[in-house]
């Protein structure tokens, strides 16, 4: 059963893992998109937030840094 600190650790380590794939996602979609010519921010921002929100459903399935 997950108790309240758990909980709390988990949205904790899953917020960061997201943000940081975001980051990364981010960097990535720059990096290509200025070797193309131009960086269109709508699609750093949407792509960025996709990749945020699978590294948060993925998180579901579980974090080593959160034990049962």
């Amino acid at each position: 059963m997950i108790n309240k600190e758990n909980w709390k650790k988990w949205i904790m380590c899953s917020g960061a893992r997201s943000l940081k794939t975001m980051a990364q996602t981010a960097v990535a979609t720059i990096g290509i998109s200025a070797t193309m010519g131009s960086v269109d921010w709508l699609v750093v921002g949407s792509t960025s937030l996709l990749a945020g929100v699978l590294s948060l459903l993925t998180s579901i399935a579980g974090l080593p840094e959160v034990k049962e």
